[in-house]
């Protein structure tokens, strides 16, 4: 198969058909007549054939000229009406959106926030699959996007960072007054911990305090891949738990949990979105994040439910 003709020679020559003279179709194109000119015996050296006669009086096409021209508008003609499809994609973007996200994030966050979203553009359609743990790398390549706690080392996609979401440690009035509440992090090996279930060992619980940092030796009753159930578990009695400060702050949970060495921070949570490594986003990724953009992180976040914006997150 040959090499396919330059765009700008074929708009040239549909240009010299429609305006019947080379000056003709270069005013029409804003282009000087010898530019045209070019064009066009560039062109007829490429498909090797005479597409046009140049005479004194214009231009006057060839049999093989005639045919070429009906194949010519067709193809500029497919092209500005997939021009149009995708600049009304852009402006109202529509079909299925994938999207995968951690449990709690889903739940809290997001779900409050797709019902907007659809509202707001309702020729989309969304397929949320949540997940524990972790998420499967294969599956990673179904999905358009995908949200993540901590940010990847291994991934091809590109990365969008939320603020970090700021932890602390707390636990319920009745396990505290059973077994004391620790002064220094090394009390933690004496306490009832509750873990995080994960791929990776996020069960150090790295602290810190201004320069100052401590990883104590803890003993885990339960591990869970959930926070919520680590907030339940926490209001149940069971022991103390690395909680998301948005988590702690929900009105149930704040009126019943007690933070426990409230001068030392767990670090905080990566929160990333992940999607297509592309130069440029679809146009229904590309609604999609910038309309999330205002709400993650934020005093407008729903899951924070009141809770001050600069107690929960950090920029990243």
């Amino acid at each position: 198969m040959g090499k396919a003709p330059d765009l700008n020679d074929v708009t040239a020559f549909v240009a010299a058909a429609k305006a019947g003279t080379l000056s003709g179709a270069a005013r029409d194109m804003g282009l000087p007549t010898s530019t045209v000119s070019r064009a066009l015996t560039r062109l007829e050296e490429q498909v090797g054939v005479l597409l046009i006669r140049r005479n004194q009086r214009g231009l006057v096409l060839t049999d093989a000229g005639k045919e070429y021209l009906t194949s010519c508008r067709r193809a500029l003609r497919s092209l500005r009406d997939g021009s149009e499809l995708i600049e009304r994609q852009r402006v109202n973007p529509s079909g299925l959106l994938r999207v995968a996200a951690p449990v709690c994030f889903a739940k809290n966050t997001l779900a409050p926030l797709l019902a907007g979203f659809l509202k707001t553009f309702p020729e989309m359609r969304v397929e949320l699959d949540l997940y524990s743990s972790g998420w499967d790398q294969e599956g990673e390549d179904e999905v358009d996007v995908y949200f993540k706690v901590r940010t990847p080392k291994d991934s091809a996609r590109r990365c969008h960072l939320y603020p970090k979401l700021l932890q602390g440690l707390f636990a319920s009035q009745d396990y505290l007054s059973v077994h004391g509440s620790p002064r220094y992090p090394t009390d933690l090996s004496k306490h009832r911990c509750i873990g995080l279930l994960a791929e990776t060992n996020f069960n150090l619980w790295k602290l810190m305090k201004g320069t100052k940092t401590a990883s104590p030796e803890l003993h885990f009753v339960l591990t869970a891949s959930d926070p919520e159930i680590h907030c339940q578990l926490a209001l149940g009695g069971v022991g103390i738990a690395v909680l998301p400060l948005w988590l702690a702050k929900q009105p149930h949970a704040e009126k019943h949990l007690v933070p426990v060495l409230p001068s030392w921070r767990p670090i905080p949570i990566a929160l990333c979105a992940l999607y297509s490594g592309a130069s440029r986003l679809t146009p229904k990724i590309e609604v999609f994040m910038d309309y999330l953009e205002p709400f993650i992180g934020t005093e407008r976040d729903p899951c924070l439910r009141g809770a001050p914006a600069k107690a929960c997150f950090i920029k990243p």
